[in-house]
């Protein structure tokens, strides 16, 4: 019996990577990514040049990302068969191999591979490995502490509401936002209302080589990149 073993892959540094994930990669005779139609994929750039030379490669291509608001009946209805198809190619193939799933991030923290995990649950042997989230590294390269004290850190998805990002964005003192892209013009609007706008930065392509830092209050209104992080520190309480 073989394995499917989803490799965490961290915030996007390889150097980043655990070393069990290294080895995981490395190792590796089949290995599936997530990816949009036509491009390389996060995640399988992050382990470019770590893959053995004869190690077969699944690319999991959404049917769709960004075209459909995730409120929309028909972004459900496209991507459950998506994943309930691709649930059924892991589990046959791992019948007799290993097969790595590469993770961009921690898994189980807004990873793709959590929809083909409850799938699988139960039906095949299933190895999680746990990395360094995306916005640990984007706030450590603020080279400024997320949370001090008693500080609440609250991490929020673009995809909400302005109304309920504004009001949880005022209640709390340190602030995480991610899935931004097309909602960051929605979600600048939010942070005014909130008074968070001042201090919020973004971070695009954390830890990457071409990772940019920047103070939102000091950025074109219409930048949206998707590989984006916005992160407002805390205040809190110091010795």
């Amino acid at each position: 019996m073989g394995r499917i073993i989803c490799a965490g892959l961290g915030p996007g540094d390889p150097d980043l990577m655990s070393l069990r994930a290294d080895r995981a990669v490395r190792g590796a005779k089949h290995v599936a990514y997530f990816r949009k139609v036509g491009r390389f994929g996060m995640a399988r750039r992050i382990v470019d040049g770590m893959l053995s030379a004869d190690a077969t490669e699944y690319p999991m291509e959404y049917p769709v990302t960004v075209e459909i608001p995730v409120d929309d009946p028909a972004y459900n209805n496209a991507l459950a068969p998506f994943y309930d198809d691709w649930a059924d190619r892991l589990e046959t193939l791992a019948v007799t191999e290993d097969v790595v799933v590469l993770c961009e991030g921690d898994p189980f923290f807004y990873g793709s591979f959590m929809h083909l995990y409850e799938r699988l649950r139960g039906r095949a042997e299933i190895d999680i490995i746990p990395a360094i989230t995306g916005m640990s590294g984007c706030w450590t390269a603020t080279g400024e502490p997320i949370t001090w004290g008693d500080d609440v850190l609250t991490v929020l998805l673009g995809t909400l509401s302005e109304d309920d990002l504004s009001t949880r964005m005022a209640s709390t003192d340190a602030l995480v936002v991610m899935k931004t892209g097309k909602n960051i013009p929605k979600i600048i609007r939010a942070l005014k209302r909130a008074g968070k706008y001042d201090d919020a930065w973004m971070i695009k392509r954390g830890t990457m080589p071409d990772q940019e830092i920047h103070k939102i209050s000091e950025m074109d209104d219409d930048e949206n990149p998707y590989f984006a992080i916005i992160i407002v520190h805390g205040k809190g309480r110091r010795p």
